[in-house]
């Protein structure tokens, strides 16, 4: 009986390697997702609303490194990374790196309401129609956190709600660029 359910997991493994791999999909061990392929592109600058007023442009089109945080208020994990994030950037100066929030397809009352809740004290960007999230990124999911040098291009990209631990280890990064 155990052989047989032994055999049974082989062959389990064995098939989903299979159709990851004839599907596109990448198998890596340990579950580490796979660095992005945005990682070395240099992103265009952009400029959009401001959640509370104004505008909001990329900050390395004035020369700095950057954090841009893709969120909205409707997706459960940003609910969770927020109060997270919001606390690390109100209680530590991240200068000279810019963090910069993107509020993605997102009512503009649903997304005041999820910055005040959270005393987000960083600027807010709005993408009301994905435009920069899914357009100039590429993402289809959030949130994502992306990493930018003072030039525009992409030292990194973490897919998910971000630990205070990555958040802080990829400002150090960028600090030292």
């Amino acid at each position: 009986m155990f052989i047989s359910i032994g055999l049974g997991t082989v062959v389990a493994v064995a098939l989903i390697t299979v159709v990851s791999i004839l599907t596109g999909g990448k198998v890596t061990p340990g579950g580490n997702a796979p660095k992005s392929a945005l990682v070395g592109q240099h992103v265009k600058s952009f400029t959009l609303s401001g959640l509370n007023g104004g505008t909001q442009t990329s900050p390395w089109k004035t020369g700095h490194a950057s954090v841009l945080i893709f969120f909205a208020s409707w997706c459960g994990p940003c609910k969770a990374e927020m109060p997270k994030v919001a606390t690390y950037i109100r209680t530590h100066n991240p200068s000279p790196v810019v963090v910069l929030g993107v509020d993605a397809n997102d009512p503009l009352g649903s997304a005041r309401a999820f910055i005040n809740k959270d005393d987000v004290t960083f600027p807010v960007a709005v993408d009301p129609h994905g435009a920069v999230t899914s357009g100039v990124f590429g993402f289809q999911n959030i949130p994502e956190t992306v990493f930018l040098n003072a030039k525009g291009v992409v030292t990194d990209v973490y897919y998910g709600a971000i630990p205070t631990k990555r958040l802080i280890a990829g400002i150090k990064s960028l600090r030292a660029t």
